[in-house]
């Protein structure tokens, strides 16, 4: 018996180095933290505006990498995912129900090869879990409508938050800043004004 526990620990010690050393130093987000930070950015939305189509609509809508990241918290590849670099101006959506989360103004290169931003479009947009699996505290960021799966947030971003918002590509939809009428969210242009596309 003992032959095979030692191996085994050695095996699982092994795997939560090699994650240590992949993911940066970071620390958990405390509730509402960089809240004072925000400006104070309010969108209106209308009453059932965003909703949650049914689960075999979902299942046919996403993709099979969307699907497992919003609804069972998978992780997307980093730098294999589609917005990691993408520097046009515009926001992103949740790709489930539509609901409004960040905007390129707040978007930067954090080096992770993930989406990075240092905040929502409106606080109110996001809920935070704990989450200590891999036996690391982390803050788990949800959509507030659909309650997707997008990411998590960190202390190590730059100012004036301090935050980094890490969020799945295979979590949004991207919607850009030209489109913004047409699709529906043409409230959100006044985001841009002479803002440089990240």
């Amino acid at each position: 018996m003992r032959t095979i526990l030692l191996p085994a620990l050695l095996i699982i010690a092994a795997l939560l180095t090699a994650y240590r050393f992949w993911m940066p130093a970071q620390a958990e987000a405390p509730a509402g933290s960089g809240a004072d930070a925000m400006d104070n950015r309010q969108f209106v939305s209308a009453p059932g505006r965003y909703s949650i189509p049914a689960e075999e609509v979902l299942k046919q809508r996403l993709t099979p990498l969307q699907y497992e990241v919003t609804q069972h918290e998978a992780t997307e590849r980093a730098f294999q995912n589609e917005y990691w670099d993408n520097r046009q101006e515009g926001i992103y959506v949740d790709i489930v129900s539509g609901e409004p989360l960040f905007s390129s103004t707040d978007k930067f290169k954090s080096g992770t090869g993930w989406p990075s931003f240092t905040r929502p479009i409106q606080q109110d947009a996001l809920v935070e879990h704990s989450d200590t699996r891999f036996f690391i505290k982390r803050t788990e960021l949800k959509s507030r409508i659909a309650g997707s799966h997008l990411g998590h947030v960190f202390t190590d971003g730059p100012q004036p938050t301090g935050l980094r918002y890490c969020i799945n590509s295979a979590s949004l939809r991207f919607i850009p800043r030209e489109q913004l009428a047409e699709q529906g969210y043409g409230e959100y242009e006044r985001l841009f004004g002479e803002a440089e596309v990240k």
